[in-house]
């Protein structure tokens, strides 16, 4: 009978651990989180980050659509500005399989082995958004979020998969008090 109530825990712990996006955060201990209640777009950073104008509006969008669930509100006069920063790197995997028969013991060269080896190369691109949280009036930063994941060309895709990176991230804002 426990294992049935213990199913469902465990089920959850799978799909969780499926997820795509590593996410990582760091804050200032000395900060309230409490008192931000308001945001806006830090656009001289925003402008200076390197990918499509359209993958921008969909990560502004998509940190919109978190703030809001959150309470928060944009400003005019901001108790917080956000930036976002973006890097990608191709990644390469190769792998060999070897798929011969044969005889032979030990390792090395097999004059007995026939068939080969098959090698398999296979590329990705790791993208990682960085997302800061700086306090408007003292001009620091107080909180960063960063997501880690592979990106896709796929357009159908790439919304949905801003829309996970984004909401993992956020997830971690407010931090917990201890």
């Amino acid at each position: 009978m426990k294992a049935i109530k213990l199913l469902p825990v465990l089920l959850l712990f799978v799909i969780a651990s499926c997820t795509s996006v590593k996410v990582y955060s760091d804050y200032d201990n000395n900060v309230d989180f409490n008192q931000y209640k308001t945001y806006a777009f830090h656009k001289k950073g925003i402008d200076r980050v390197e990918i499509s104008e359209l993958d921008k509006k969909r990560i502004l969008n998509a940190i919109d659509t978190e703030l809001s669930r959150k309470g928060m509100t944009k400003s005019e006069n901001p108790d917080l500005l956000i930036n976002i920063l973006t890097k990608e790197r191709e990644r390469i995997d190769v792998n060999q399989y070897n798929a011969g028969w044969g005889y032979g013991w030990g390792w090395g060269w097999n004059p007995y082995l026939w068939g080969g080896r098959s090698t398999y190369v296979t590329s990705s691109t790791e993208g990682t958004l960085y997302i800061d949280l700086i306090d408007a009036k003292k001009k620091e930063l107080v909180w960063q979020g960063e997501g880690i994941g592979y990106l896709t060309e796929n357009r159908n895709e790439k919304e949905k998969q801003i829309n996970e990176f984004v909401a993992k991230i956020l997830e971690q804002f407010p931090p917990k008090a201890k």
